[in-house]
């Protein structure tokens, strides 16, 4: 039996790809805590969904699962759509504390490797130009305030 279990809550996506940090930190973790029970679950898209992978781990013996949710910040989903999918998981499982953290991006530690991460791929650019993309390499130009920066659809009848 499992006193604690630990599920991370990522958004999900329709690409498969698109869960492969989501994959590799779960593994990093379960590889520094291999007696942690560990799941990842997602919002939409993907599977599992939250109350399945909660339920594994009850079925594990936890009885406090602490839920990091994998999102950059406090968006509308974590917190308009978290809080009631955690309400559900406390009435299914009244005999577990469920502790939902604040969202990973918003962890300092999150914030300061994300800065030093954009400034080693500003600095292997500089250093090695031929490493950028054509993408990355293409002009770019400011929007002004208060609109998107976004191309217009290839459907728009823009000028040049």
């Amino acid at each position: 039996m499992h006193g604690d279990g630990l599920l991370l809550f990522a958004h999900g996506a329709r690409d498969p790809a698109w869960a492969t940090p989501f994959q590799a930190i779960a593994a990093d973790l379960q590889a520094r805590q291999p007696d942690l029970p560990l799941a990842l679950a997602y919002l939409e898209l993907m599977t599992p969904d939250l109350a399945t992978a909660a339920g594994a781990l009850v079925a594990l013996g936890c009885r406090r699962i602490q839920i990091v949710p994998m999102f950059l910040g406090a968006s509308g989903h974590v917190r308009k759509d978290v809080p009631p999918l955690v309400e559900a998981l406390r009435r299914e499982h009244p005999a577990v504390l469920f502790i939902v953290h604040d969202a990973i991006g918003e962890q300092p530690s999150v914030i300061r490797a994300m800065a030093a991460a954009t400034l080693d791929l500003v600095s292997a650019t500089v250093e090695h130009p031929r490493l950028t993309s054509a993408l990355a390499t293409a002009p770019v130009k400011a929007a002004p305030a208060g609109t998107s920066a976004s191309p217009p659809p290839p459907s728009s009848n823009t000028q040049p």
